[in-house]
């Protein structure tokens, strides 16, 4: 007699069966619990968020046809100047583009690659940040315009370098550990990083959650009046929150007297952080750059206040529905490092690959798969302080490719604009956009394509 269908025998059945154990209880999830279990240990790591989360790819703009004009690409400019830190400051920062460097620091990098990004930025007429840990001279020297973090742990931070800086920049926060502290491993706190930061060498460095001088936005005003006095109210005042609770936190960072907000969702990277921040704490840029928008506007302070925008912007498309639902500009940290040679096959030396192959496989891992920046081991000279591989990454060839990549991005923010009917970038709005999926028009605060329903508000 045959059994029900819902009884039969699994060894007997014809159907293929799944070999993940449950639904939650994937190979990954098995692994972690396997891995805590045997180690009683987090795991820590670099770049940024492996889930797929809502982003601008889920958006599209509305080209020009018969009821908008296009732009002749050939025949008609599209300008890209934007200009930072108009509220108080006395001298703001003009730059020729929109897309500006992340902080990133000197000792998450090496200073090749501080080096090579100054280079960078300045050839295509933008800004780099120097990150945590303080400003390196060649940083400075090789950076037409160089923003000077201000993070929780002070660690290198020096008022002379404040004043040799084009702006200050406070972090309260970052996109992808939103609540918690940076980390640098021991294997990349080399002498000069030590001595920087000084810190003992070779020793595990957690940095603080939140800045020892103040516990809530009345001190912040008290900090950022300190830093115009030090700087003769010249040097416009940044303040960077990661994303969570993102349209108080831009209104209490208005009120403080910010000059310009820096939003940084939660696909933005990290050099080490633990994985449980990366993937579970924060929310996806697409929904932080609405409500600071939403944030400004209600303070009436759109265009008096600027915003800039970060985490996960990889193309001229990002940068370009960015600026449309808002931003005045836009940071790029991973792609940046993409930019520079992390996770290729090869490292190049003046016009010379060779295969860095051997070097990821050492450690355990592959090129497009690579996350182990905390370790060190950087096969291609990007994140690290080993004196033998800092050399392949060679300042002029890490800046001709930057420059190339933010070129790239720029002409691609400008063909939209033009496809926009748009004779400058920051003439993009919401009206030129619509989102592909419920959450992202819900997030977005956009019309679903084809339709003029938008999720939550219609």
């Amino acid at each position: 007699m045959n059994m029900p269908h819902s009884q039969a025998d699994p060894s007997q059945s014809h159907h293929p069966i799944s070999r993940e154990a449950s639904w939650g209880y994937d190979s990954r999830m098995i692994s972690y619990i396997q891995n805590a279990a045997a180690h009683g240990l987090y795991e820590i790591r670099g770049l940024g968020a492996k889930r797929r989360l809502p982003h601008f790819d889920d958006l599209v703009f509305l080209g020009s046809s018969l009821s908008r004009y296009p732009l002749e690409g050939y025949r008609e400019k599209c300008t890209t100047k934007t200009i930072l830190g108009t509220r108080y400051a006395t001298k703001p920062i003009e730059l020729e583009i929109p897309i500006t460097i992340a902080g990133m620091s000197f000792g998450s990098l090496s200073a090749n690659v501080k080096e090579a990004l100054g280079l960078a930025a300045t050839a295509v007429g933008t800004s780099t940040t120097t990150g945590d840990g303080g400003m390196t001279p060649e940083e400075r020297l090789s950076s037409k315009t160089l923003i000077y973090q201000c993070l929780p742990s002070r660690y290198g931070f020096n008022p002379d370098d404040v004043r040799k800086a084009d702006a200050i920049e406070i972090v309260i926060g970052q996109g992808a550990k939103p609540g918690g502290g940076g980390m640098l491993l021991g294997q990349k706190i080399n002498p000069r990083v030590a001595e920087m930061r000084t810190l003992p060498e070779g020793v595990d460095q957690r940095s603080a959650c939140r800045h020892p001088d103040w516990t809530g936005p009345d001190d912040l005003t008290i900090k950022i009046q300190e830093l115009r006095e030090l700087t003769d109210w010249e040097k416009p005042i940044y303040v960077k929150v990661g994303a969570s609770r993102t349209f108080n936190d831009v209104k209490l960072a208005v009120h403080a007297g910010a000059d310009v907000i820096v939003v940084d969702g939660m696909q933005g990277g990290t050099a080490a952080t633990q994985t449980v921040f990366i993937e579970h704490v924060g929310i996806p840029t697409l929904a932080a750059v609405r409500q600071a928008v939403d944030a400004l506007e209600d303070l009436n302070m759109k265009g008096k206040v600027q915003l800039i925008v970060s985490g996960g912007i990889r193309t001229g498309a990002d940068v370009a529905k960015a600026i449309a639902m808002g931003a005045d500009a836009v940071s790029i940290g991973q792609g940046i490092l993409i930019a520079l040679g992390c996770n290729s096959e090869t490292y190049i030396q003046q016009g010379e690959h060779h295969s860095a192959v051997e070097d990821y496989a050492a450690i355990d891992t592959a090129p497009g798969y690579c996350h182990h920046c905390h370790t060190g081991k950087c096969p291609v000279g990007v994140t690290t302080q080993d004196a033998i591989l800092e050399k392949r990454l060679e300042p002029e060839v890490g800046a001709r490719r930057v420059q190339n990549y933010l070129k790239t991005l720029n002409m691609e923010l400008t063909t939209i604009a033009r496809a926009c009917g748009k004779q400058n970038v920051h003439h993009l709005e919401r009206e030129d956009l619509v989102a592909l999926t419920v959450e992202a028009a819900a997030m977005a605060r956009l019309p679903l394509a084809g339709t003029s329903w938008v999720p939550g508000w219609q």
